[in-house]
């Protein structure tokens, strides 16, 4: 910690939590009018910095909530996590740790899925209570927090009858889901969730210590690009997002379930040919577990009749049981929500897009993995592209796979949620087993993969993710953060 040791550093976290002063209710506009950094010359040296929000310490009561992510298959250590309850706190966080000499890591949802939101002996800056929401219903266009997640932001919106896309688990953070490229139902009516992002507040770092706020719309355009499908902890802190918001009004949601996988083949095959084709205000999503197959729909502006008319090449395969749901999007999406408490502890996924239907051999591979699948919570994952997803937004993005047909992940999930996650479950060297090699066996298949959920072990892991955008990120990585202080492990860094 060059000269900084940790004793040192826990006895000025101490002094700076005493001391700290929350700011409840300050909007971001007043945030930005009480920073003096923001203004500092690139090479001038700020004022020492105080840390400021919600603090939690190692000694706290509540730490070890504090530090625990939604996939226990990871637990770290941080040394200090910062709440930050409005944008001066992120500012304040960061320049503390650049002074400091600390790692710095980046949390919103905790649903980093290789861990990296977290890091051991550093500052975790969590942004999840920044939960500020102002719609212009008549412009159709809000600015919310980067706190909210994704259920808070899809029921918020509903109210007023208006959406953008998110993913399907509302536990997942907003800004986390949207900075990597964000798809979920509304994916093939709307884009994908970077597609309506048309503005940005976000921390950067500045000089040799410092740090200040940038505003970023169309006018700084190479920054929003990037912010479209590569914000992640690359750039900077996302402090807030605006978004243009689509009305809607009711859905028509559909869920069909077939028990045993005997008919998957015929199932997966008739998806692939139909869904990524179909009325572009359907989307869905095709599940496969050991001993069941689900399919999601929902149909935006549709009704029933409509919505099975189109499903109508799956739903007349052998006799699923069929429910349906009429309503407001924000009633809907609640409705279909898994409590955290009921989900696996450990978690292990890998992302792929496919370009071309499956040949036979795939989906049988698929069938073989399925069947020898380590637990009923492990599945197939796929979901239907196409439609408004080939189409860029002004200014475009840095999310590559618009080509795709579909998306999928083959997802091991397993074991029991606990205070004291890190324990080797007997079950973990199984589980990964059986998910490695039903990502080998698929590879031939498939292309890319997608940055939020992310492999460790990937190889080429630049272009998997982000295809031939990879040396733009990098050129605008060196103009914001040229001395690498966003940094882990699969991370933009800067052009030298």
């Amino acid at each position: 910690m060059n000269d900084f040791s940790r004793r040192k550093l826990l006895k000025a976290t101490a002094v700076a939590g005493a001391g700290a002063v929350v700011a409840q209710g300050v909007t971001t506009a007043e945030a930005h009018g009480a920073s003096a950094v923001n203004e500092a010359p690139k090479h001038t040296k700020c004022p020492p910095a105080k840390l400021t929000g919600r603090i939690v310490r190692p000694d706290d009561a509540g730490y070890t909530n504090a530090r625990l992510g939604w996939d226990q298959l990871f637990s770290h250590y941080p040394l200090v996590i910062v709440f930050a309850q409005n944008t001066q706190d992120v500012v304040n966080a960061l320049t503390w740790a650049r002074q400091n000499d600390v790692a710095v890591r980046v949390r919103s949802g905790r649903h980093s899925l290789e861990g990296w939101s977290n890091v051991d002996n550093g500052l975790v800056i969590d942004i999840s209570e920044l939960k500020s929401v102002h719609i212009d219903s008549a412009a159709r266009i809000a600015t919310v927090g980067a706190g909210l997640s994704q259920l808070e932001a899809v029921t918020t919106l509903a109210e007023q009858n208006l959406a953008v896309t998110t993913g399907t688990e509302g536990t997942v953070g907003l800004s986390g889901a949207t900075l990597g490229g964000g798809f979920g139902f509304l994916t093939r009516w709307l884009g994908m969730a970077c597609d309506s992002l048309i503005g940005a507040e976000i921390v950067v770092a500045e000089g040799a210590e410092c740090a200040k706020v940038v505003k970023v719309d169309l006018h700084n355009r190479d920054l929003l690009w990037a912010l479209r499908g590569a914000g992640n902890g690359n750039f900077g802190i996302v402090t807030s997002l605006t978004y243009k918001v689509a009305p809607l009004k009711s859905v028509t949601y559909v869920q069909a379930t077939w028990d045993g996988i005997g008919d998957l083949r015929r199932i997966f095959d008739t998806y692939q040919r139909t869904a990524p084709y179909t009325d572009d205000r359907l989307g869905t999503q095709l599940e496969i577990h050991r001993n069941q197959i689900l399919l999601f729909a929902v149909l935006a502006e549709g009704t029933p009749a409509e919505a099975k008319k189109l499903l109508d090449p799956l739903l007349s395969i052998d006799s699923p049981q069929v429910a349906v749901q009429v309503g407001n999007w924000g009633d809907v999406y609640a409705g279909f929500q898994i409590p955290t408490a009921d989900e696996p502890a450990n978690w292990k996924f890998y992302s792929q897009f496919t370009r071309k239907p499956f040949p036979s051999k795939a989906i049988d591979v698929i069938v073989s993995f399925m069947q020898d699948a380590p637990t009923d919570d492990s599945n197939f994952f796929t979901q239907a592209f196409g439609g408004a997803v080939r189409k860029s937004p002004r200014g475009g993005t840095a999310f590559p796979h618009r080509d795709a047909l579909f998306y999928s992940e083959p997802g091991a999930g397993w074991g029991t949620r606990s205070e004291e996650p890190g324990v080797c479950d007997p079950l973990t060297p199984q589980a990964q087993a059986w998910i490695a090699e039903f990502s080998l066996a698929l590879r031939p298949y498939v292309d890319g993969a997608y940055v939020n959920v992310p492999n460790v072990g990937m190889q080429d892991w630049e272009t998997a993710y982000w295809g031939s955008n990879f040396d733009r990120l990098r050129t605008i990585k060196a103009e914001y953060d040229p001395r690498n202080v966003f940094k882990y492990e699969q991370s933009i860094p800067p052009a030298s």
